[in-house]
């Protein structure tokens, strides 16, 4: 499978192209940008054999079977969508689009396509995010009470696009859309906002610099997700689960081939479980292949994204701000 990059993106390093080395039959083959020279830089530094001097000629070749999309959060469905009607398969970057509308858009054009449209949640490839899941969802914990998950990380550079509302930009797209993710893994039911409050921008009130939403997971169980990208709280990377029997913390859920900790404490007894240190980009980038081989192993299929992007669409709504477009 060769895959061409859309975007000579800082994440692209990590997230494809040294997981490209690692991952049998898969290549890097081509990489485009706005800017010719970015490109070109970035393919000398990372061994990518071709060049495009447009996002339009990359999707063009017909020697990519696939692409990966690590532009800024509002151009993911436009160039996913345009990728589609290229006939490549897409690894999008997360957030999937900039609101629930843009990824029923997205889902419907990958149904009719037929071609592998995958999230690039990460973390959701890694051995650890199933052991979370299979530990709540056994019953191992009791019948669950509570689901809190935090991603928060200072970023007091608000120049960056992460803050730009044109380009989809805040705490809960860019961190926060890992806890929404990682919620909806952990809860016991759908989960429902109950409220919502955000930290924003003072030169951009449409911009949240940190969010913070309570939610509804049904049969009297509530859940959390705290975002942040500069607030009071510098830096939380958590997943907690409290059951009637006892509970599972996970510390660095997102990247636990840097550093975890994973703690269940059942009925006064607490052990911690170790797992593999290869990169979750490297589990995703296998399991996008061996789904664009014909594998079911597409764990963030549109489908996925389509419920996160709601949720997110929900919390947004609830915090008074409008949502990303």
């Amino acid at each position: 499978m060769r895959i061409g990059v859309l975007g000579a993106a800082r994440i692209a390093p990590a997230a494809l192209v040294r997981p490209a080395r690692a991952v049998d039959g898969v290549e890097v083959g081509a990489v485009a940008a706005r800017d010719r020279g970015r490109a070109e830089a970035f393919a000398r530094r990372h061994g990518v054999p071709a060049v495009h001097g447009s996002y339009a000629d990359l999707l063009a070749d017909a020697s990519l079977d696939a692409v990966y999309v690590p532009l800024p959060n509002g151009r993911h469905a436009r160039w996913t969508l345009a990728a589609l009607d290229a006939g490549k398969h897409v690894l999008c970057e997360k957030p999937f689009t900039a609101n629930a509308a843009q990824a029923r858009e997205v889902a419907a054009a990958a149904e009719r396509t037929g071609l592998v449209v995958m999230e690039g949640f990460h973390y959701r490839y890694h051995p650890l995010a199933q052991r979370m899941a299979d530990i709540v969802h056994s019953g191992e914990l009791g019948a669950v009470r509570r689901v809190e998950t935090a991603m928060c990380f200072p970023l007091p550079v608000f120049s960056d696009i992460r803050y730009d509302y044109d380009l989809a930009g805040g705490a809960l797209m860019d961190a926060g859309c890992y806890a929404v993710h990682c919620l909806r893994l952990l809860s016991p039911g759908t989960p429902a906002v109950t409220t919502a409050r955000a930290l924003t921008l003072r030169r951009d009130r449409r911009i949240d610099r940190a969010m913070t939403a309570e939610f509804d997971l049904g049969g009297g169980a509530t859940g959390q997700v705290h975002a942040s990208m500069w607030s009071s709280t510098l830096l939380r990377l958590r997943a907690r689960v409290a059951g009637e029997r006892g509970t599972l913390v996970v510390d660095n859920f997102a990247a636990p081939h840097v550093w975890s900790r994973f703690t269940v404490t059942v009925d006064g007894r607490r052990r911690r479980e170790r797992f593999t240190r290869e990169a979750t980009y490297v589990h995703q980038l296998r399991a996008f292949a061996a789904a664009v081989g014909g594998e079911p192993t597409n764990l963030t299929p549109p489908a996925d994204s389509i419920a996160t992007m709601s949720l997110i669409d929900d919390v947004y709504t609830a915090a008074g701000l409008p949502l990303r477009s």
